[in-house]
């Protein structure tokens, strides 16, 4: 196997692979010209390095950053803020550019992404950061499963609908669809079918009259009669999941635990 900058000039350029969840993959070398090995044409962009990366062989997870200048047309500020890079996967490895033998070394996922009007970095977190969840069930007075998903019960199918966006306010990162209850998808999901954010995941955080707002920017060429899959959505609590639902048997809580505030309770008739 190659062996990396053990000597005082190296013929050596970093490379990084991002696949991101919309099924769209990008490659790119920090080399001046494309390079192309592994069946993949890895675009110049000297513009972005990984900035550090940390192994490790213990079980933490092994941190990584990258940076680089908004200023290729595959890393467009709309892009990152319409969320297209969330929880995309990402390889970065070292490439001989004369050889073009390349090793990995590091895989994860892009995590948090900070951007200015010229400039961006991301946090990327390897497959060890799964590890860090804590498994252990806690008690709390709301309920712990995912609405519609394992411990919950309820059919996915059946709170799932498809419909078409009538109108889209993009500078308020909301949307209105005729005929469609908005109250009932507060805190439930949206996924557009169409345009530039197809497939990614919005959640519905309020509502607006009949219009539903979105967590996330709605990117530019989203079209008004663009298909949309909602799924309703779920407040938690105990008297929802009783009165809407009839899912009582299956929630996940404890409402009735007296919380840590007990002892200092004022006693009431």
């Amino acid at each position: 196997m190659r062996i990396f900058l053990d000597r005082e000039l190296d013929t050596v350029a970093t490379f990084w692979r991002i696949y991101r969840r919309d099924g769209v993959m990008l490659a790119f070398t920090s080399h001046d010209r494309d390079l192309c090995f592994g069946g993949i044409r890895h675009r110049a962009a000297p513009g972005m390095v990984p900035a550090a990366i940390r192994l490790s062989a213990d079980l933490a997870n092994d941190s990584a950053e990258a940076e680089g200048a908004l200023n290729h047309d595959s890393l467009r500020e709309e892009d990152l803020a319409a969320g297209l890079f969330d929880d995309a996967s990402i390889e970065i490895g070292a490439v001989d550019w004369v050889t073009l033998e390349h090793h990995e070394l590091y895989t994860g996922q892009i995590g948090r992404i900070e951007e200015d009007r010229s400039r961006f970095s991301a946090e990327l977190r390897s497959g060890k950061h799964l590890l860090e969840q804590d498994l252990v069930p806690r008690t709390s007075p709301t309920c712990r499963a995912e609405f519609c998903g394992p411990g919950c019960g309820l059919s996915a199918s059946r709170f799932t609908s498809v419909q078409a966006v009538a109108e889209i306010d993009a500078d308020g990162n909301r949307l209105r669809i005729e005929g469609l209850p908005p109250e009932a998808h507060i805190d439930g999901r949206l996924r557009l079918l169409a345009g530039p954010q197809t497939g990614i995941r919005f959640d519905i955080i309020g509502r607006d009259g009949d219009w539903l707002v979105l967590d996330r920017p709605i990117a530019g060429g989203t079209a008004p009669g663009t298909k949309a899959e909602l799924r309703e959505g779920c407040d938690h609590t105990i008297a929802t999941c009783a009165a809407r639902f009839g899912n009582a048997r299956n929630f996940r809580g404890e409402p009735f635990l007296p919380g840590n505030d007990l002892l200092s309770r004022y006693g009431q008739s």
